[in-house]
């Protein structure tokens, strides 16, 4: 009888070509997606006078750097420029596919590796993008290497890497009303912390994640990094397949059916053993926003901010004191009292149809407080269409936000889009390090729904506290 394997397991058992006397494993590449910040990578295969192996089997992206608003004149940051200029030679003469600025499914790499069915259940996908995790939540196993890695994967299609170790957070129950995928991972690295995965794969199991839509599920693999895993996954099932059917990439005719029947045999088998194990209750999750400078600094939002005395060490005290003197925040402030000049939604956590749903469904009939500055960015340019085929750019407007193109905007802040120093940003992104959205910017990570409520409330407020309109 075989030993029962993980879904992590299974993927990596089947893509494994060698190991090394040392324990590092050489593994096989199905995809690789990659942006306009690896130049580096291209220039290393012409002095090494490299060629691309598979180059059908990559897709490269422009996001990180463009402008979200007026991308009918030049980019006017020459460096972000520059980059753009040089991924079209690059992509161009290694015969790459890229998807650039003005490509109608242009948007952020992790909205559409799965958007295109690039992403499919079963493969090995590497990107150098901490968030490459966000593609797990098909059933793969997707990670994020370096610069010097994406040459190694260009050219042969294969990367060494040490094999990690498995872990799996199980959430059963049913998650209460106003909360969403980002509280539930919220509340997961505010158990685990910003380390408790390092090294690991984390599997999420359990009812609450399999009720959640897979763009909800993207949300929670997407933050795997934020608790430092190497990788986050979800079982592949019936939704799954539904939403790979019929797109771009996705296989089709016979081959579709012998992909299904393969991808049938992934979730984890019933006596697979675990390297760690965590269990939680989604009864128990509310609404969930960070109060510090790390995603493990996070609150309830009808709880307070907490006081350092009550850190278990020194070190620990330090660290929280040290993020409240950043924050600008006293201890045992109502999280709820915490007022807000900026709101930002969108990047690949939270730019998917479904929050953008959620936000407008707050918005819709409101407005934003006067002294904030609010904004929306789909994911992609099919998101973006979609939104509007629905009638949700309307009631961003309508509501005070502004309606931009696709692109990773504010949460690296590195196009254009930032917040200004000591301004407090309510936002839907991943990371609320010091200066993360804009030198001295003050960052609370929160769900599409709490972000647009604190649009229009001018401070972090408990959506379960307003009538949401959904129509």
């Amino acid at each position: 009888m075989s030993t029962p394997k993980t879904l992590f397991d299974k993927i990596w058992d089947t893509h494994e070509i060698d190991v090394t006397e040392d324990g590092l494993s050489l593994v096989y590449a199905d995809r690789v997606l990659i942006m306009e910040m690896q130049p580096q990578a291209f220039e290393a295969l012409r002095q090494n006078g490299l060629t691309v192996r598979h180059p059908e089997k990559i897709i490269g992206v422009i996001d990180h750097v463009i402008p979200t608003k007026d991308r009918d004149k030049p980019i006017a940051d020459p460096v972000s420029r520059m980059m753009v200029e040089q991924a079209r030679i690059d992509y161009n003469e290694f015969g790459v596919e890229l998807i650039d600025m003005f490509d109608p499914r242009q948007g952020i790499v992790h909205v559409i590796g799965p958007e295109q069915g690039f992403t499919l259940p079963g493969v090995t996908l590497f990107c150098a993008d901490s968030h490459t995790a966000t593609n797990g939540a098909l059933g793969c196993f997707a990670m994020a290497v370096g610069t010097s890695e994406v040459e190694h994967l260009l050219a042969t299609q294969t990367l060494t890497l040490p094999r990690p170790k498995t872990m799996r957070v199980t959430v059963d129950g049913v998650l209460p009303a106003g909360c969403s995928a980002k509280d539930i991972v919220l509340a997961i690295i505010g158990r685990i912390g910003t380390a408790g995965g390092t090294e690991h794969v984390i599997e999420y199991a359990g009812s609450a994640i399999r009720d959640l839509s897979i763009e909800g599920r993207m949300t929670v693999t997407n933050m795997s990094v934020e608790a430092g895993a190497r990788a986050g996954m979800i079982a592949p099932d019936e939704k799954t397949f539904e939403y790979v059917k019929g797109r771009p990439y996705a296989p089709k005719g016979e081959a579709w059916d012998t992909a299904l029947a393969y991808w049938k045999t992934l979730p984890t088998d019933r006596d697979a053993v675990f390297d760690k194990e965590v269990v939680m209750d989604a009864a128990q999750i509310a609404p969930q926003v960070t109060w510090g400078t790390n995603p493990e600094e996070v609150a309830p939002i009808d709880g307070k901010v907490p006081d350092p005395r009550d850190a278990e060490t020194i070190d620990r005290r330090r660290m929280m004191e040290r993020s409240l003197r950043y924050m600008g925040l006293q201890p045992g402030t109502a999280m709820a009292d915490i007022e807000i000049d900026r709101v930002f939604i969108g990047s690949c956590t939270n730019s998917r149809i479904e929050d953008l749903e959620a936000a407008a469904a707050v918005a819709r009939g409101r407005h934003v407080a006067d002294g904030v500055s609010a904004m929306v960015v789909p994911g992609s340019g099919l998101v973006k269409r979609e939104a509007e085929a629905r009638g949700l750019d309307r009631i961003f407007i309508d509501a005070g936000f502004e309606w931009r193109d696709p692109g990773c905007s504010m949460c690296i802040a590195m196009n254009g889009d930032n917040i200004e120093p000591h301004q407090r940003c309510a936002s839907t992104s991943n990371r609320n390090f010091e200066g993360r959205q804009g030198r001295n910017g003050r960052t609370h990570l929160v769900s599409p729904a709490m972000a647009a409520a604190a649009a229009v409330t001018g401070r972090l407020t408990d959506v379960r506290t307003l009538e949401l309109k959904s129509s």
